[in-house]
């Protein structure tokens, strides 16, 4: 029989051994989320409101792309174990599988429409000047 004190018992990650982890990812994604939307918002609040041609030549450089992709990998990430937490804290039994499957499903596929969708954009050719 080992003797262990509460807080060695308690040592771990929590009841579910990922509480801290989760945390850990939300924080990350947080603080690159912090960076990455005031430079979205600067990177393209140059071509609001601008006409299709204008913003396809924009759009078509490395950098406006590249923020865009990596805006929606990342908002989608943190979205996705934020819903998974508030899942996982509230609902329960097959209800909380078919959801947790469901949430995942859509952060993939919002994810992966956006995804092409700048990929697209990027890759149309230029029109004529």
């Amino acid at each position: 029989m080992a003797y262990m004190t509460d807080r060695k018992r308690a040592n771990g990650l929590g009841s579910a051994h990922s509480g801290a982890h989760h945390h850990w990812q939300i924080i990350v994604s947080s603080v690159v989320l912090l960076v990455l939307v005031p430079l979205f918002v600067f990177t393209f609040g140059r071509v609001y409101g601008e006409p299709f041609e204008v913003a396809l030549i924009y759009m078509s450089r490395p950098f406006p792309a590249v923020v865009a992709g990596l805006t929606i990998l990342v908002g989608f990430y943190h979205f996705a174990i934020g819903a998974r937490s508030a899942v996982e804290d509230y609902l329960g039994g097959w209800t909380r599988k078919l959801v947790l499957i469901g949430v995942n499903f859509l952060c993939l596929a919002l994810a992966g429409y956006g995804l092409f969708a700048i990929a697209r954009l990027a890759l149309l050719p230029l029109p004529p000047m």
